[in-house]
């Protein structure tokens, strides 16, 4: 099978609703689907960062990156993203939160590779927020694709500060 079908040379792709349908490349709908897959990207970046002894830390961020998977599916047609997976997501936060100090100020990204790491995720992941707001506007999405988002954006924010704290390496304060 060949990688390139040059349909798309001139602009436009074709994409999977309930119908396919031709879009402009620079559509709301594909702007969503690219930040999503550069988040993605991200993610696979940070998982190559992580010590792979931390075999669960490994497993719950490529659960995550099958989730962003799930959540392109959420604006197409169909998905399996579920409300457990934001559950998930929230227990994940907590277990986190247990194990470094309370947070007293704001903070800088960056401290451990890891960490910075985590930064970049977070501000990618707001980033595909905000464009899943705008297209909320103007197309149908399953209800569960903006919690999971704004939720896995703090997730990345713990996870930082985490990756600090275990790592002896102070947060940035303001």
């Amino acid at each position: 099978m060949k990688i390139y079908t040059k349909t798309g040379d001139q602009g436009e792709t074709q994409v999977y609703l309930t119908d396919t349908l031709r879009k402009r490349k620079d559509d709301l709908l594909l702007e969503a689907y690219g930040t999503l897959d550069e988040l993605n990207a991200h993610v696979g970046v940070l998982i190559s960062h992580v010590n792979n002894t931390d075999k669960a830390l490994i497993e719950q961020l490529t659960l995550v990156q099958r989730d962003l998977f799930q959540l392109g599916f959420a604006i197409s047609a169909s998905s399996t993203l579920d409300e457990t997976r934001i559950v998930a997501l929230e227990n994940a936060i907590d277990a986190m939160q247990k194990s470094v100090p309370a947070q007293t100020a704001f903070i800088l990204p960056g401290g451990t590779l890891q960490a910075a790491q985590a930064h970049v995720c977070r501000t990618v992941c707001r980033r595909a927020e905000r464009v899943l707001v705008s297209l909320a506007e103007q197309h149908e999405l399953a209800p569960v694709a903006q919690a999971y988002i704004n939720r896995l954006s703090d997730y990345f924010f713990v996870l930082a500060r985490y990756f600090n704290y275990h790592a002896e390496v102070s947060d940035i304060e303001v």
